[in-house]
């Protein structure tokens, strides 16, 4: 997936300065003051401003000329011209963004990459903690790190329509990737199992920042071709990503094991069992977001570590 792709946040159209657009005249002219402020800051281009970078680009996007180049449309005279002026200088805060992205990925594939990148992404977490108290299945600054990051490459043919029980793949947000790693304290003994791993942001976040053992479950093979192209080209020797149904897979080394609702009814029903099975053996932790947290909260051989919500990241132990 190219850096930028996860543009799901509602962005207000604001100027540099924060006024909204309406109080500065028309659409145009508030264009013009928000390039105009973009230019002259000339420390935009300096690599610990990403948070900026990324919100510029933002209000970028939102933009007349943002819409207008993402529509493919036409413009000419000032307009034109204006466009060509938030074109050049989107692609020069995307460069500045490109550099750095290129020496967090050198940091990575010369195992240097826990402490670079966890830095950066402190740096860009917002009031909220990382520690799964931001809420929802919205994106933020973070995912634009990670996808600027990890390049992982989306599918250039249409997946087909999952089979009943399974469900559409989205990504995780990044933040409760970070949460995950934080609070189930994941360390180089690990072995985190995604069950519907889909692109593999998660093993591929965990081998990075906690030096655990990825494994990625993943029935739709282009997913797991673009994760083990991304797990290469990062020198990521201890991710592995399998092609299977996780009503098959082998379960027996994992110790985490994380599930973004990425199947319901009878196969999440198996799959429970299956780790339930697993840790009638050994202790095990179970790492869930969304729809499926209320179903795995009811399972009497798990506890939860806190209060259990489908927005946020939950975390249960075998008893």
């Amino acid at each position: 997936m190219a850096a930028r792709t996860l543009r799901h946040r509602s962005i207000a159209l604001l100027s540099y300065d924060g006024a909204p657009f309406h109080v500065r005249g028309s659409m145009a002219a508030s264009l013009h003051d928000l390039l105009a402020a973009l230019e002259r800051d000339r420390s935009l281009d300096a690599p610990d401003r990403l948070r900026e970078r990324i919100e510029a680009l933002d209000r970028l996007d939102a933009s007349p000329a943002g819409n207008a180049t993402h529509a493919g449309g036409a413009a000419s005279g000032d307009t034109a011209a204006t466009h060509l002026r938030a074109r050049v200088l989107h692609a020069r805060l995307e460069s500045a963004n490109r550099r750095l992205y290129d020496e967090i990925r050198m940091a990575i594939r010369r195992g240097a990459g826990r402490e670079t990148l966890l830095r950066w992404a402190r740096a860009l977490a917002d009031a909220e903690p990382m520690n799964g108290s931001a809420r929802g299945d919205s994106y933020d600054a973070l995912d634009e790190l990670v996808s600027g990051v990890l390049r992982l490459e989306a599918p250039e043919t249409e997946v087909a329509a999952p089979p009943n029980g399974m469900v559409f793949y989205q990504p995780t947000p990044a933040r409760h990737i970070f949460a995950l790693i934080e609070r189930a304290a994941l360390t180089g003994r690990d072995v985190l199992v995604d069950l519907g791993a889909g692109l593999g942001h998660v093993p591929l976040l965990a081998a990075i920042c906690a030096g655990a053992r990825g494994i990625g479950i993943e029935r739709e093979a282009v997913y797991v071709a673009s994760a083990r192209r991304c797990a290469e080209a990062l020198n990521l020797t201890h991710v592995a990503f399998l092609e299977q149904d996780a009503r098959d897979a082998d379960l027996s080394k994992g110790t985490v094991f994380y599930l973004y609702t990425p199947f319901t009814g009878g196969i999440l029903r198996a799959v429970l069992d299956a780790l339930r099975r697993e840790a009638e053996g050994r202790a095990i932790r179970v790492c869930t977001f969304g729809p499926c947290t209320p179903v795995v909260a009811a399972e009497p051989w798990l506890a939860a570590d806190d209060a259990t919500s489908i927005d946020t990241l939950a975390l249960f132990r075998s008893r």
